[in-house]
């Protein structure tokens, strides 16, 4: 399975530029702290959906995305921390970005389930 084909990988790729330049506004006393966790907290969600996509066994892929699913929401609530602290003015465009690729995992997941056998 090629994961740069696949949907999902390209809105996670999307939301990572996005992340990317919105915590480039941050303060800078937060370059260590918020900053670095968002980043690698959506950086994870398309390297694991690529890793998973890249092992062999349809439970590993699975995994995989279990792990990018924890990732984004560990990246939801940063998002929703910077909204509390000002760094970031309008919560609902991030909250509806955070929900489509979360529907897009669990799609991902489940297609995974239901076409084992034909993956493999």
């Amino acid at each position: 399975m090629d994961h740069k084909k696949l949907i999902t990988w390209q809105v996670a790729m999307e939301l990572v530029r996005q992340v990317y330049l919105t915590t480039s506004k941050f303060p800078k006393h937060e370059m260590y702290g918020i900053t670095s966790q968002m980043r690698r907290a959506v950086v994870s969600i398309p390297s694991n959906i690529a890793e998973g996509c890249a092992r062999k066994g349809n439970k590993e892929i699975q995994q995989y995305v279990h792990i990018a699913l924890g990732s984004l929401a560990e990246l939801e609530t940063l998002v929703l921390l910077s909204y509390d602290l000002g760094f970031i003015p309008e919560f609902n465009q991030w909250a509806s970005k955070i929900t489509r690729l979360r529907r897009l995992l669990l799609g991902l997941r489940n297609f995974i389930k239901t076409n084992s056998k034909s993956l493999e």
